[in-house]
């Protein structure tokens, strides 16, 4: 092999370039990427995501540290190293890998996820406010149950254009639900219990602001909820590929003082 200087140049160049990118992701990652928040539970997923960004941060930065070194004390070398394998070696550093990742990927599962998934998915307050959503191609069906406190049966046989969610109207604490499409208004500061549906595909449950990201799953009822913290509208939006009209299924949940829910309620049960 040739040992001029600009072969011996070139694994330090290297080792230049391998650093210099482990600091720009390192940078960029410091960012603070995510939108305002405006839920109760949702510090808790913003803790769980900056220690994963943290921890991953660490390690790119830790291994593209180790690389850089490697380039630049061994790739200068005109000819190369006989170096006897050690297998036991190999085996203690494949492995203290292994068992570092594991504590920190599921360390902090543990200590910060569970308790975050036990809020959003545990039994709700007795006064949270149940809202049923039920997604299509592509649209948000709204219902919310009326003065008793019941939602009326449905019956997917009934769905038709006028009755996109099967509504029995021979049942008598359905007529005076509350329906409506692409639209959430909850109250500020109560908590919300989310009966989610599909009646066709899978589609995704998605309020970047508050933190809410679940599937809805044909033939299936999943029960999340949260606290809403700020007053104003929020994008709701299906994160998950349903289909050609996909890119518009989009919605708002709109957060407004207890007193204007209530007068909205009032206008949607007269109308």
């Amino acid at each position: 092999m040739n040992d001029t200087p600009s072969h011996r140049s070139l694994p330090m160049a290297f080792a230049i370039v391998v650093w210099l990118l482990a600091a720009v992701v390192v940078v960029l990652g410091l960012k603070d990427w995510m939108p305002p928040l405006a839920s109760e539970h949702g510090a808790g997923i913003d803790s769980m995501l900056r220690y994963s960004l943290f921890c991953v941060g660490v390690l790119i930065a830790g291994g593209h540290a180790v690389l850089g070194c490697f380039l630049w004390r061994f790739g200068r070398r005109a000819l190369p190293t006989d170096v006897r394998v050690d297998f036991a070696r190999e085996r203690r550093w494949s492995l203290i890998p292994v068992v570092i990742l594991a504590v920190v990927a599921e360390g902090g599962v543990l200590v910060i996820g569970l308790p975050v998934w036990g809020k959003v998915y545990g039994d709700a307050p007795a006064n949270a406010l149940v809202i049923e959503v039920t997604g299509e191609q592509f649209a948000w069906n709204v219902r919310y149950p009326g003065p008793d406190g019941k939602f009326g049966r449905t019956d997917p046989k009934r769905i038709t254009l006028d009755n996109p969610l099967g509504m029995d109207p021979g049942d008598l604490a359905g007529r005076d639900d509350i329906t409506g499409l692409n639209e959430i208004r909850v109250p500020h500061r109560r908590p919300v219990k989310i009966r989610l549906r599909s009646k066709d595909v899978l589609h995704s449950f998605f309020l970047p602001h508050l933190r809410v990201k679940q599937d809805a799953v044909p033939g299936m009822t999943i029960e999340l909820w949260f606290v809403p913290t700020e007053k104003g509208s929020y994008e709701l939006a299906c994160a998950e590929l349903c289909g050609f009209g996909h890119y518009e299924m989009g919605g708002a949940l709109v957060v407004t003082g207890e007193e204007e829910f209530q007068k909205w309620l009032e206008e949607k049960k007269n109308g």
